[in-house]
């Protein structure tokens, strides 16, 4: 008699590496799925997979997570993302791995909780406004649209300003944390989303919204900073997964859900 397999090879290496203290990320397990269904079906190099939508219904995951999934095996080299025309698949190297390598924090968890966090700590600096403070809010911001004029991204600047709202806040604990979550866009699957969302018109949504945090600031009104920080965000995690950059409030509680 044949013995019923009811855990799959994937599931057994994701535990394996849970055991060694290795957990892995939801578009890793999202990606070594994709891997498998490449090997299963037999889908040639170059061949094009099913459309996103399609995809995700097959493999039952959000498409948010596909999308993420799908930048890391591009990083990986095992599929090319062509942008209007589908993804397709790549040669596996001659040394293939089944499991997708941790490429960072996801960057939709890493929205999460910059939501979470950033929305608290503006509500404290609005409460503690100081015009030395709201100077250094402000000089950031002229900074970004400098940058942006001169054809340049201007995430130095971006850091800033949120750096220079959590200091207002007078927690260096706070401050520190709102400077780690930030740095997380520099890994290489937030670093590969970016490039693949960013443009122009991205940075001139992003610096509007910076503007309307600034303005809540000055006006000290923690609930209108709050929420102009929050739609900020949420707008910018829409643009990172090409969704449309206006962030309603039913769009706030599904990145918090």
């Amino acid at each position: 008699m044949v013995a019923i397999r009811l855990v799959s090879p994937i599931f057994e290496g994701a535990m394996a590496n849970h055991t060694r203290g290795e957990a892995r990320r939801q578009y890793q397990l999202v990606a070594d799925r994709i891997r498998a269904l490449i090997e299963s079906d037999g889908i040639a190099p170059g061949a094009r997979l099913p459309a996103e939508r399609e995809l995700a219904l097959q493999l039952g995951v959000s498409r948010p997570s596909l999308r993420e999934a799908l930048i890391a095996l591009e990083i990986d080299g095992r599929v090319e993302i062509r942008g209007g025309s589908g993804v397709y698949v790549c040669a596996a190297p001659e040394q293939s791995d089944q499991h997708t390598p941790a490429l960072g924090e996801s960057p939709a968890e890493l929205m999460n909780a910059r939501v979470v966090l950033e929305s608290a700590v503006i509500t404290l600096a609005a409460a503690r406004v100081t015009k030395p403070g709201l100077q250094r809010v402000e000089e950031a911001l002229d900074a970004m649209r400098s940058e942006f004029v001169n054809g340049r991204k201007p995430v130095d600047a971006d850091r800033r300003f949120h750096l220079a709202i959590a200091d207002m806040a007078g927690n260096s604990v706070l401050a520190g944390m709102v400077g780690t979550l930030f740095d997380g866009r520099h890994s290489p699957i937030s670093s590969g989303m970016s490039r693949r969302a960013e443009s122009d018109h991205t940075w001139q949504a992003a610096l509007a919204e910076h503007e309307a945090i600034l303005r809540a600031l000055e006006a000290r009104n923690p609930q209108a900073a709050a929420a102009a920080m929050c739609s900020h965000l949420v707008a910018s995690h829409g643009r990172w997964i090409s969704e449309p950059t206006e962030a309603s409030p039913s769009q706030h509680a599904a990145l918090l859900s």
